[in-house]
């Protein structure tokens, strides 16, 4: 059950795609936002007037908060961001983390009312300008994924390089890279909740005509981008120890490997046409060309350890190998920063 609409994208510019999205650290589809329903008909006599009212003001507030933060998602703002990501985006995830319980409600135990409701969603990386589902299993899932998008966006802010105190070179303080770390897990949390328990909870008919936003290779992409560059980041702390041996150096690239491998699987299959769409595929390219560099790049220097001749040919063919790995990875990341909306991002 669920009505499903789909408005063609031509339908007046609602979705708010910059021409630019300046220097990034993460790869963010933009923000799918929601739109205003009506609560009180569907729900009226069904519910308390007092729960009717809590979860149309719980939304709404969503809502206008999302249209405003959806513009600037990827651009950075360090004057008003705090220590750990924007202020603004941190009042927006505490508003979803308010309504989400009360969202809940509707579906708990499968209550009635879960079909009464029609939720409507701008979407980003689907043709479809927007969705509308009769269905708040889609609300959750909707939801969800808009509190992934919002920890990528405060990893993003975390990971650009700040002016420091004593005026140096930008630079990403070890203290922002572990807090990004965290914020990866929690966003690659909420996906695979998404996957694992909420997609099930729709009916086949609702799952195949879901906007591919929300399609479960684009949410398996994301969680798999979530892991992958918060172990990314503990490469790069790695690296910057002393006491970091190549075999863990190694064993974090093959990782890497690992994720945006099965990430590249999921999201190439999918008819991601438009900017956001096609960006998205850019990245997840360059991301893992990019790692395997490194696990070849660090395979090779743990081979040239050896003694022998042999050893030390494998070690030339594995560096020779993370040279032409680089060299793609770095005609991907020029690939991504050039698709619409342009970017600035690299190595």
């Amino acid at each position: 059950m669920g009505c499903l609409v789909s408005t063609a994208k031509d339908t007046g510019g609602i979705r708010r795609r910059p021409r630019s999205v300046g220097e990034i650290a993460v790869f963010v589809p933009g923000l799918r936002i929601p739109k205003h329903v009506d609560f009180f008909e569907p729900l009226g006599d069904k519910l308390f007037k007092n729960i009717v009212e809590r979860l149309s003001a719980l939304r709404t507030r969503i809502v206008v908060m999302a249209g405003q933060e959806a513009p600037t998602t990827t651009k950075p703002r360090r004057k008003t961001a705090t220590q750990h990501g924007g202020s603004s985006l941190a009042d927006l995830q505490q508003a979803i983390e308010d309504y989400l319980p009360v969202l809940l409600g509707l579906v708990k135990d499968g209550s009635l009312l879960e079909h009464r409701v029609q939720f409507v969603w701008i979407n980003q990386e689907d043709d479809a300008e927007e969705t509308t589902i009769s269905n708040a299993w889609y609300e959750v899932l909707s939801v969800l994924h808009l509190m992934a998008m919002l920890s990528f966006s405060q990893a993003n802010l975390l990971l650009l390089p700040k002016t420091s105190a004593d005026g140096y070179q930008p630079k990403v303080s070890e203290e922002s890279r572990r807090a990004a770390v965290d914020v990866f897990l929690k966003g690659a949390g909420y996906l695979d909740c998404a996957v694992r328990h909420v997609l099930p909870q729709l009916p086949i008919d609702v799952r195949e005509n879901l906007p591919v936003d929300l399609s479960e290779g684009v949410l398996r992409a994301l969680c798999l981008q979530a892991l992958g560059q918060g172990v990314d980041i503990q490469l790069g702390m790695a690296i910057d120890s002393t006491k970091a041996t190549l075999a863990v150096k190694r064993r974090l690239a093959c990782e890497m490997v690992k994720y945006w491998h099965q990430a590249e699987e999921n999201i190439m299959k999918l008819p991601l046409t438009n900017g956001w769409g096609e960006k998205h595929q850019h990245f997840v390219k360059w991301k893992y060309t990019e790692a395997k560099a490194a696990a070849y790049y660090y395979h090779g220097l743990i081979l040239d350890e050896g003694n022998t001749e042999k050893s030390h040919g494998m070690a030339v063919a594995a560096l020779q190998a993370a040279e032409e790995f680089l060299k793609e990875s770095k005609k991907a990341c020029e690939a991504f920063n050039t698709t619409a909306p342009l970017s600035s991002a690299g190595f």
